[in-house]
């Protein structure tokens, strides 16, 4: 089987029709209790258009799925696509006032829960008036008749949303269109050289880019394997690597230290991974002792990149087998432009720090009704804002240095939270580290550094406070230096700096006199 310029297909499930015709036979999803072929998942995506047309779901109409990896979801998902309609998932772990606000967002014309695998999903379909879908492990609302489907060409170049809080609370909706769905596949899958043959481990969500794109798009594209899970367990993980021929092992920084204390707790250094050829890191920053790490447990490279929800996935990707001393996201993919620009928008020189830029066949079309944010952050020329700040070396090779709404500026000095957050995790016993500032009465900022034990471990934070002396200028040094059991984190795996701040404000305020 081989890959193919994805040009000639309008629509993602094009590309998966391709794929059955060329080998339908061929095992798609491995799960444990059994193995799905291309054909089979066929049949899925078939009877589950049927019953979306049947149900009055029509080109432009959401259809919206609290859902955990699953066949079905994947089968959802393609037959929106022959339909038309747009697949908008969320997380079924998501609370049911978070599910209420996304559906309302995506204004949608029918629910689906994955209650095959999910008990999340089952409790938030025992919240709605629900009826059986045509497959067994997913269950539906009515049609309804007041959502408001999409015309004109947006209707047409749009597969899916995804929705993005951030640290606002307030939902978004990116608008994935088909073509840069169709390009991350390709691109995705070229930068790993991904052949049939491969198995990459699915429990990323496919309600999030990293999931959709990485890991099924790209497999998709390839015709590669997928060993589906609907849940993470670093136990599975490892058997899947020592015994399921899995190749491909892709998650958030925080998989990799959930692996890495997993493998600690039982004693072992280099896990039995016969066939894994590629590991790579996404979606948040990485720190440099993670990465580390994992190249020694693994003997091999740690890939990482940039991307996110509003450019269908990577700007920029390592290129494979390259063993590289920072932790670079690397360089920019084919059909990807990228700017550092200042503060006036104007271009930086090359090693200068900036906000990263962005325009390509990847970048939304938008915010699904909300053309008045799309505008703040779409500029001049179809640029993407993206809020993120970094530099290019001389080579091209991208560094990511944090969020420019995280910055904090001490004494008119720029404090890059990702950098003060190096030191403290190169101290052992810390599992996370987060910096975060906060406003002061003169108008300066604290800054608040909040510590994360590995399992049993015991951080002296007066030593922990000398290493940061020792290693951080006088204007990078926290204000507090805070232990926390367990850091708040979104289901993507970023921390909530914003909970945090909050939750020492509350201290402090709890201890202080009356």
């Amino acid at each position: 089987m081989n890959t193919f310029s994805t040009s000639s297909h309008s629509r993602i499930h094009q590309l998966f029709d391709e794929r059955v015709g060329q080998a339908p036979d061929h095992p798609f999803m491995f799960m444990p209790e059994g193995v799905m072929t291309l054909a089979q998942l066929a049949m899925q995506v078939d009877a589950l258009a049927a019953e979306l047309r049947d149900a009055g779901v029509r080109l432009g109409d959401r259809v919206l799925v609290a859902a955990e990896n699953c066949p079905e979801h994947v089968a959802l998902v393609l037959a929106c696509s022959r339909v038309g309609a747009w697949a908008c998932g969320v997380n079924a772990r998501m609370t049911a006032s978070e599910l209420a606000g996304f559906a309302a967002k995506a204004d949608a014309r029918v629910l689906y829960f994955t209650v095959g695998v999910s008990t999340a999903a089952r409790q938030h379909a025992a919240q709605h008036s629900t009826c059986a879908s045509v497959l067994p492990g997913l269950q539906r609302t009515l049609a309804n008749p007041q959502a408001t489907a999409q015309t004109g060409e947006l209707a047409e170049r749009v597969a899916a949303i995804i929705f993005t809080s951030g640290t606002t609370g307030q939902p978004k909706g990116v608008m994935l269109t088909h073509a840069g769905l169709l390009q991350f596949g390709k691109v995705s899958s070229q930068s790993r050289q991904l052949v049939p043959t491969d198995r990459s481990y699915a429990y990323l969500p496919m309600t999030h880019i990293f999931g959709l794109g990485t890991v099924l798009m790209a497999s998709l594209y390839a015709g590669a394997g997928l060993l589906m899970r609907s849940q993470f367990d670093p136990a599975d993980v490892f058997g899947a690597l020592a015994h399921q021929g899995l190749t491909q092992l892709q998650g958030p920084p925080a998989m990799f230290t959930r692996l890495l204390a997993w493998l600690d707790a039982q004693g072992i250094h280099h896990p039995a991974a016969p066939d894994l050829r590629y590991v790579y890191t996404g979606a948040a920053p990485l720190d440099m002792s993670v990465k580390k790490a994992i190249e020694a447990r693994f003997g091999m490279p740690l890939h990482h990149g940039y991307g996110l929800s509003e450019y269908a996935g990577a700007l920029t990707l390592c290129r494979r087998g390259e063993w590289r001393e920072d932790t670079s996201a690397g360089y920019l993919v084919e059909g990807a432009e990228l700017r550092i620009v200042d503060a006036q928008g104007q271009d930086l020189p090359v090693g200068e720090t900036g906000e990263i830029w962005m325009r390509g066949l990847g970048l939304m079309p938008g915010y699904f009704r909300d053309p008045e944010i799309t505008a703040q952050v779409i500029k001049p020329g179809g640029w993407y804002a993206s809020g993120d700040l970094g530099r290019q070396d001389a080579d091209g090779a991208l560094q990511v240095v944090g969020r420019l709404k995280e910055m904090i500026i001490r004494s008119g000095f720029n404090v890059y939270p990702g950098e003060v957050e190096a030191v403290f995790l190169a101290w052992p016993g810390v599992q996370r580290a987060a910096v975060a500032g906060r406003k002061t009465a003169d108008g300066n900022e604290d800054i608040l550094a909040f510590i994360e034990p590995k399992p049993g471990a015991q951080i002296d934070l007066s030593a922990l406070q000398a290493h940061a002396q020792e290693h951080l200028s006088p204007y990078k040094r926290p204000t507090a230096l805070t232990l926390v059991a367990e850091m708040p984190m979104t289901l993507s795996g970023k921390v909530l700096k914003r909970e945090l701040v909050q939750q020492w404000e509350s201290a402090q305020h709890a201890t202080s006199p009356p």
